[in-house]
């Protein structure tokens, strides 16, 4: 992709607001798959999802198709879905099994791990190289704890590096299942949203919102859910860097003491689950991490992990995103994965009631953009109680915009480097 037209990004963005323009500029989405999308850590899929030999599933960075493949050689890659030859979309299927993939236009036949193996009517390429033909290859792939990130930048931090603390958050997920793994495979859900995908970003981790946008579900369901995003509520918002903050419900759950509670379950009525917990990690832990739960957590750019789902977020343009989201299932679970896809449906799934209210509001916050006056954002709430936790990471009431304020710090410094 060719360099976008310069655009100084710095004037833009305070500590304390940002200019709409980042939200509908057209330059600046193209500045953005240069300098974050095709230069840092992306999220791209999970092991799970290719559990063999030969499997792969189509993905995307930004708005670019990748390949996720288990290769032929027993290695997690990821190829770009593009035959070096004319152009076509190499692989049109979004899952498979298979050592070659053979492009419908004219042909040409690649190995799995990316070399070519041979051309149609082999005769009119006599004395051609196919090793200068291979598919393109992402430079640098990552994996935490099954978790498969993709860099397209030929160095730069590793894997770990850019997770840093939320690392933490991950291993808190993986500790909700009795073997320590999760299990992608109840399929996506594609949501498509007329919003720039920064709205996305923000709202996720965003504790100010919930008791407004969602009171009608919480007064339908009767759910004291709504109480945790109030000005009493002793959860915590977090920066934990690089762009990675969490909404951390933690304190409500410890204040109450009560396993499964941030479930809406008790342990008698999920006892297949309580049991298979106890036997890994004994009696006392296994309480404590049902007690914990799940986090919420949004890992920049596109990762959010929600308690009992998980979304993906893929940018098209300046002004579309695709959100990708699965119920989360643990390995070993099998009475708690059923729960889970069954609350999954109810809340994110085509006539769920959570995502319909937040696209909602994407869609006019990028609406509200466009209009000039005024064209400052406000993000100041909760700067004056914002502090460190024993960590030594931002933290704030769970309304306070501490999350926000990080992200946009840590995409000022991948526009500007």
């Amino acid at each position: 992709m060719p360099p976008a037209s310069s655009c100084d990004t710095r004037a833009l963005i305070e500590p304390t607001r940002v200019h709409s323009r980042l939200y509908y500029d057209q330059t600046i989405f193209e500045q953005e798959l240069e300098r974050i999308w095709y230069r840092s850590w992306v999220y791209v899929g999970h092991i799970s999802e290719v559990p063999n030999r030969n499997d792969y599933v189509t993905k995307s960075i930004g708005p670019m198709p990748v390949l996720l493949i288990h290769d032929r050689t027993g290695q997690i890659t990821l190829l770009r879905n593009k035959c070096p030859h004319r152009g076509n979309q190499l692989c049109a299927y979004r899952e498979g099994n298979r050592s070659t993939f053979t492009c419908p236009y004219h042909a040409w036949t690649f190995s799995n791990t990316g070399e070519l193996a041979g051309f149609a009517y082999a005769d009119g390429y006599e004395g051609v190289d196919k090793s200068e033909f291979s598919l393109g290859r992402v430079p640098r792939v990552g994996i935490y704890r099954g978790f498969v990130f993709g860099s397209l930048a030929t160095d730069g931090p590793s894997v770990d590096e850019y997770l840093g603390g939320a690392k933490a958050s991950i291993d808190q997920l993986l500790d909700n299942s009795p073997e320590g793994e999760l299990e992608l495979t109840a399929g996506f859900l594609q949501h498509r949203t007329q919003a720039n995908w920064k709205f996305m970003l923000e709202n996720e981790t965003d504790g100010y919102h919930p008791g407004f946008v969602h009171s009608s579900v919480f007064q339908v369901t009767d759910s004291g859910i709504g109480k945790l995003y109030g000005p009493q509520s002793t959860a915590l918002t977090r920066d934990f860097g690089n762009g990675h903050t969490e909404f951390d419900l933690r304190p409500e759950w410890r204040r109450l003491g009560e396993p499964l509670a941030w479930f809406g379950a008790t342990e008698d009525r999920l006892p297949g689950y309580v049991k298979a917990m106890e036997t890994s990690y004994g009696a006392e832990r296994a309480r404590q991490i049902m007690i914990d739960g799940s986090p919420h957590i949004m890992i920049f750019p596109n990762l959010f992990i929600a308690e009992i789902q998980m979304f993906v977020l893929q940018p098209l343009a300046v002004n579309e995103t695709i959100q990708h989201v699965t119920a989360l299932q643990f390995k070993g679970a099998p009475d708690f994965n059923r729960r889970l896809r069954q609350q999954t449906m109810g809340s994110v799934g085509p006539a769920g009631f959570l995502l319909a209210d937040d696209t909602e509001m994407y869609e006019r916050n990028h609406r509200g953009a466009l209009i000039s006056d005024p064209e400052w954002l406000t993000l100041s709430r909760g700067l004056h109680r914002e502090r460190h936790d024993e960590n030594g990471y931002l933290i704030g009431h769970s309304t306070d915009e501490v999350p926000q304020r990080g992200i946009w710090r840590h995409y000022a410094r991948l526009m500007t480097a």
